[in-house]
């Protein structure tokens, strides 16, 4: 449905007002902003990609901007799999961009860059990246290294075919080349119908490193001040101005702040480089940040945010600073933008990761259903891609990274859906063959739906939003849900189904080591009872106090909420000060932070040489350096070998004095850990087995299919992704 500022339904009405930006008039004031889908075809528009964005018209959003578009392609680019603007070649397809993007009532300008020392494709082709000057300040290289898989190293290095970059220091010739290539590639972008450019000033990229102090050490007139470092944005604000007129849109992004370096950009630095870009002829200023150190936490303290309104003090900054709309951009969640708007803090709100996850977000919005927004859960799985110039995909939207596939059309002859599990997976494939036409079926065993994810909210609360959502669309969707139900063949076979999803999780099998059946040993289903009272916890039942309160708090309705669980377990948890954790993989990882946050002494123990590698490397970066700051340890290359009532025995692999590893020389130091509980993290497998007995139970015309963990662990991302792709096809 279109949107409607004056519907009395509308959750928003301030986010969702019109608003001029230059010569446009904006239906809204939601801003997709520039993220990179990574499927041009040498420079050139894709069908894919015009899929992408006029899915994002369609769904409401105010302003489209267009990702990162090269203006000298392939010179001062970083993929050939982005947009060029560098020829006459490039106006067809930005010409039918446009059109399908106006043909949905948004506007739609182009984010126009010149990429400077991340110039990738220069360095691939033995080029040097353009600099402010040299040498370069000390940005630590290596802090990639950390916590990254070789994998994911080797993907990074192909985009410049394993060379290193050189650099140069830009003469007099190349700033007035550059902003010729600006001007020339907002004239194609005029050319083909949009409304405008954004001149990408952030982000470490060519303009940005001129309007560094850091980056910028020039003694000429691109240096020195700040009118100096200036100099080169204002002269392409100008030029683009003076080449396209006032009847088209020019705005530039600009870093608010990059911490990394001694003498990098401040909020108040940021602030007047706006004011003298908005006197050059800028319609608005876009507010973003950066961190020069790109490895370890960097990446999350921009361009990618890890909380909730991250920058936004720098777009208040800003804001105070010029007299035209300022665009807030991190992490900004409609409730936030509303507020952010009324108060006067910016204009306009970016909201990337959210309108990849929910092209449809605006629209839900003006029809008065904020509920049925798909939730971004902050798990960096989309930008992950992005070091290695991959289509982006997403944890929640499995239609992202698939616009070549059709969308789902109404099933040809609807039928009797039975979906066994209430899990992601399996609200995701009810919902999608609800809304197909067939009738569907759902079964729970727990009294809640949510499965896994529901549990795993207590550690990562952004999984219980995606639960909420799930809740709601499978209810707007009409499903039948039974909860409570445990399920059995003959009762799936006497409901008559047309077809079976089973969507009932992975098992967790306990290791063969001594000790590993002791009461203190705890699985993730053993703590889940332990929390919230669901399940029979047997020889590991908790004493006499414990169990009081734990029936109390069953009685109160306490144990059933997890939010409440949440916040009560950092005054009290049934669990000792020492805990080992066995397994650094995501979960052991995630359960690390969430304990040693509530005062335990924490370590965890990982038989392989990398923790965490299920998360998305931006994520994995972010969760072991907060993990770390509360004081877990981490011991990688540690086998479990038994466990005692008082403490853990591990086998950890040592490097002999030519470095090699123990394995090639058998020696091994055994080591011994306190610990007052164990968490068993590992263990986690397919489990088919209900899908099996149902099958055999049923009418050979009647398909059963296995999503989720159930057929392979993939966690929220495969569930969603294999639940969807049933439901398309049911």
């Amino acid at each position: 449905m279109p949107s409607d500022p004056t519907s009395t339904r509308n959750s928003h009405p301030l986010l969702l007002s019109p608003i001029s930006v230059g010569p446009m008039d904006l239906r809204n004031r939601i801003v997709l902003p520039a993220m990179d889908q990574n499927i041009c075809d040498d420079g050139l528009i894709t069908d894919p990609l015009i899929t992408h964005y006029a899915e994002r018209a369609r769904g409401g959003a105010g302003l489209l901007i267009l990702e990162t578009a090269a203006v000298a392609f392939p010179h001062g680019a970083t993929a050939r799999h982005q947009p060029a603007l560098s020829h006459d070649g490039v106006i067809d397809g930005l010409r039918r961009l446009g059109e399908a993007v106006h043909t949905h009532g948004a506007k739609m300008v182009v984010q126009a860059n010149h990429h400077g020392r991340i110039s990738g494709v220069d360095t691939a082709e033995d080029r040097p990246s353009l600099v402010p000057s040299l040498p370069l300040p000390d940005a630590d290289p290596m802090a990639i290294m950390r916590d990254t898989t070789m994998d994911e190293l080797m993907a990074m290095a192909t985009l410049t075919g394993g060379k290193m970059p050189t650099y140069a220091e830009a003469s007099a010739d190349d700033l007035a080349w550059v902003v010729d290539q600006f001007a020339d590639a907002a004239w194609r972008v005029q050319q083909a119908g949009l409304d405008g450019i954004e001149v990408h000033a952030g982000h470490g990229y060519l303009i940005d490193t001129f309007l560094s102090p850091a980056w910028n050490q020039r003694t000429d007139g691109y240096g020195g001040c700040v009118e100096g470092r200036a100099r080169l944005l204002l002269e392409v604000v100008r030029a683009v101005r003076s080449r396209c007129g006032t009847n088209f849109a020019v705005l530039v992004r600009l870093n608010g702040r990059d911490a990394a370096l001694a003498g990098g950009i401040t909020p108040d630095l940021a602030a007047r480089y706006a004011a003298l870009a908005a006197d050059a002829g800028a319609d608005a200023i876009h507010v973003t940040a950066y961190s020069s150190v790109t490895g370890g936490t960097g990446f999350t303290e921009g361009p990618l945010p890890w909380l909730d309104c991250q920058y936004e003090d720098l777009a208040r900054t800003v804001k105070t600073a010029v007299d035209v709309p300022v665009i807030a951009v991190g992490r900004i969640r409609p409730d936030d933008g509303e507020r952010i708007i009324s108060d006067g803090g910016a204009d306009l709100i970016a909201m990337g990761r959210q309108l990849l996850a929910d092209p449809d977000l605006p629209n839900r919005l003006a029809g008065g259903r904020p509920d049925l927004v798909r939730p971004c859960i902050n798990c960096f799985v989309c930008v992950a891609q992005n070091f290695w110039n991959a289509a982006p995909v997403c944890a929640v939207n499995a239609r992202l990274g698939h616009q070549d596939e059709p969308e789902p059309t109404p099933a040809p002859t609807p039928g009797h859906v039975v979906v066994v599990g209430g899990g992601p997976g399996g609200m995701e494939a009810a919902r999608v063959a609800a809304e197909r036409g067939h009738r569907v079926t759902l079964l729970e065993r727990s009294d809640h739906l949510g499965g896994t994810a529901r549990f795993s909210s207590l550690t990562t609360p952004l999984n219980g939003d995606l639960v909420r959502y799930l809740i709601a669309a499978i209810t707007e969707a009409g499903v039948d849900v039974r909860t409570g139900t445990t399920v059995a063949p003959a009762m799936v076979a006497a409901l008559r189904p047309d077809a079976v999803v089973v969507a009932t999780g992975a098992i967790r099998s306990r290791p063969d080591v001594p000790g590993a059946e002791l009461p203190h040993v705890l699985s993730g289903d053993d703590l889940r009872s332990l929390l919230t009272g669901e399940g029979d916890l047997g020889v590991r039942r908790p004493g006499v106090v414990v169990r009081a309160v734990l029936t109390a708090g069953r009685l109160l309705g306490i144990t059933s909420d997890v939010e409440r669980v949440r916040l009560l377990s950092r005054r009290w948890m049934p669990l000792g000060s020492r805990v080992v954790v066995v397994g650094g993989g995501l979960v052991g990882t995630e359960l690390a932070e969430f304990l040693a946050e509530r005062g335990r002494t924490v370590t965890v123990l990982e038989e392989g040489t990398h923790l965490a590698t299920e998360m998305a490397h931006p994520r994995r970066w972010r969760t072991l350096y907060e993990a770390r700051s509360h004081g877990v340890e981490f011991h990688t290359g540690t086998r479990l070998a038994a466990i005692t009532p008082n403490d853990v025995v591990a086998e950890m692999t040592v490097e002999t004095s030519d470095g090699r590893a123990s394995r090639d020389d058998p020696e091994v130091l055994e080591q011994r850990f306190a610990a007052d509980a164990v968490l068993l993290a590992g263990g986690v497998e397919p489990d088919r087995s209900l899908a099996e007995a149902i099958e055999a139970a049923l009418e050979d015309d009647v398909t059963v299919h296995v999503v989720g963990d159930a057929d392979t662990v993939g966690y929220i991302e495969g569930a969603i992704r294999t639940g969807h792709a049933v439901g398309c096809h049911l």
